[in-house]
């Protein structure tokens, strides 16, 4: 049961962000819609799993995700929900914290070859030379081989060789006069 331009939409309580490990992203006070738009999409609702492919794209008020290719499990019974999603092919996720002290906000863009999120856990691993970027700083995989898991509380774990880019930007010439002693008064030649 393929479909062309497919749009499917879920609705869910959840405060958290399913595909970034549950970091709390925009607020949400009530149901969340999910929308996932696709070249083609195949449910089968006996084995609970929907899988889209071509140009995938994930709208959420919480986070943004694309990825060649996405599969949904679904939690079978009474109480269904998401049980895991994988990502697969040229897969981004971004998101953005709102800054709390009210200025702009921190963007998060995460990267790889594969995404798996776990409800259960609320955990999302990264794999395939995976990187995730937090404004100007950056922690890259330097093997295909290494693995990024994001937990739900946001923080990072990497397993396998890896680099990590902390940047700092330059003092403006204001910045500097700020930082400056004031002068010290000169001291007079008579006594």
């Amino acid at each position: 049961m393929a479909k062309k331009d497919e749009k499917k939409e879920k609705q869910s309580s959840d405060k958290t962000n399913p595909l970034v490990g549950g970091i709390k992203g925009a607020p949400t006070d009530g149901p969340v819609t999910t929308e996932i738009y696709a070249d083609d999409a195949f449910f089968d609702s006996n084995k609970n799993v929907g899988v889209f492919s071509g140009h995938v794209k994930v709208a959420d008020p919480r986070f943004t995700l694309q990825s060649e290719k996405l599969t949904v499990y679904i939690t079978k019974g009474q109480n269904q929900g998401l049980e895991k999603a994988i990502a697969d092919g040229n897969v981004a996720v971004v998101r953005d914290r709102p800054d709390p002290n009210g200025g702009a906000p921190t963007r998060a863009v995460g990267r790889s070859d594969q995404a798996t999120y776990v409800a259960a856990t609320g955990n999302v691993e990264l794999r395939g030379t995976p990187r995730v970027q937090e404004g100007v700083n950056t922690h890259i995989a330097t093997s295909p081989e290494t693995t990024m898991l994001v937990n739900q509380n946001g923080q990072l774990t990497t397993h396998g060789p890896s680099r990590t880019e902390i940047r700092q930007e330059p003092k403006t010439d204001e910045q500097k006069n700020e930082t400056k002693p004031a002068p010290s008064p000169k001291a007079s030649g008579t006594p």
